[in-house]
């Protein structure tokens, strides 16, 4: 049966420059994929800004005046010739061209929502284009709602529709090796960047609470998987607390090392703070990492409140825990090392979460009912 959408709609899609790594761009290349798979190849195109921001005497990273003439032009120029009658714009940064465009060619458009970029303040050029839009679609009910609130946009049309991990390299871990069953030290894993900017992510807690876990679980050994600016500070931070025997920084490492770390860990944990009223809103917009864990089958346990509290369910996929009490994260991780049988239930049930809820498949049938609306 023929999916009567395919060749019906013409989609552009604005985006960031997709030659870095990083959520924003993962996700923008699911959306194009599922887009192509929804409408057909010569449906979809994509008009990326031409270069990476930089940053320059100490500012905040900018993109060249020239570049984002180019940008605009190309833009411009895709809207007009080829006339699409969608515009998705991957990012708010670039929802007045958005705007702009909307005016001129009277072009509809959606706007991508992942966290930290819409929590706090906008310029007013970025408000009036989020209220322009003819659909917000957000990554998280939990971003959609705090940027709905932050900016006044109660009325406007959204649709949720969660990430998916990559098709390319998934996950390769297996759940056949329980817990209960293995012979290595239990090992407790977090990744995550080490950066002075992202302390948010708990790794403080996480060392913190470590000597309460060692003084249950003496054979524990906890993995840090990233690298930043702030691995020193963390590195003396253990040393200081007495736990460095027990800890590795691995940092960087390959697809292939990640996935061996997944699948040798019997516990994945990131207790990441959400501050959506200081002045700097900090946290997790998603947090992919915990879906790459999960679909290892492996139990985790992540935050009360913020976005990773959304689709984990605690006391099934793992647990959730007051995110600023080394006691609580504590007891969690030895909740789980002292139960494996527990603990492999929950990395079952976890995985099969993911496979059903967050595959390309959803993905693409989420955004096929958007489509259609």
């Amino acid at each position: 049966m023929t999916d009567p959408l395919r060749n019906s709609r013409k989609v552009l899609m604005l985006a960031p420059s997709l030659k870095g790594i990083g959520g924003v761009q993962n996700y923008t290349n699911t959306f194009v994929d599922s887009l192509r798979e929804i409408l057909g190849d010569d449906r979809v195109r994509v008009v990326p800004v031409p270069e990476e921001a930089r940053i320059r005497n100490n500012r905040p990273p900018a993109l060249r005046t020239s570049a984002k003439i180019r940008f605009l032009a190309s833009a411009l120029s895709a809207a007009i010739l080829w006339r699409p009658d969608l515009i998705i714009c991957a990012h708010v940064g670039l929802a007045p061209v958005c705007s702009l465009i909307r005016k001129v060619s009277r072009t509809p458009y959606w706007v991508i929502l992942y966290g930290i970029e819409v929590w706090g303040d906008l310029t007013p050029a970025k408000c009036d284009a989020l209220k322009a839009a003819a659909r917000l679609v957000s990554i998280t009910r939990f971003t959609l709602d705090a940027t709905v609130k932050r900016h006044k946009l109660a009325g406007t049309p959204a649709v949720i529709l969660p990430p998916t991990l990559s098709r390319q390299s998934p996950p390769s871990g297996t759940i056949n090796k329980s817990a209960s069953a293995a012979t290595q030290r239990p090992m407790v894993l977090t990744v995550g960047r080490l950066a002075a900017s992202e302390r948010y992510k708990g790794h403080d807690l996480m060392l913190e609470a470590w000597p309460l876990v060692l003084r249950r679980v003496p054979d524990a050994e906890y993995w840090i998987v990233g690298e930043g600016d702030d691995r020193q500070r963390l590195e003396s931070k253990a040393r200081e607390l007495g736990i460095a025997s027990s800890l590795h920084f691995a940092g960087s490492v390959s697809p292939e090392k990640l996935a061996l770390c997944y699948d040798r860990c019997w516990v994945f944990a990131m207790p990441a703070r959400t501050e959506l009223d200081g002045p700097v809103p900090r946290g997790e917009g998603f947090g992919i990492v915990f879906l790459e864990a999960m679909a290892c089958g492996k139990p985790v346990i992540g935050p009360q409140l913020g976005a990773p509290a959304e689709f984990i369910h605690s006391g099934e996929h793992g647990l959730l825990v007051d995110p600023t009490s080394p006691a609580a994260i504590a007891d969690a991780i030895v909740d789980l090392l002292s139960n494996p049988a527990r603990a492999h239930q929950m990395g079952i049930a976890a995985r099969q979460w993911v496979n059903s809820e967050f595959s390309f498949e959803s993905f693409c049938r989420r955004l096929r009912e958007a489509l259609a609306k």
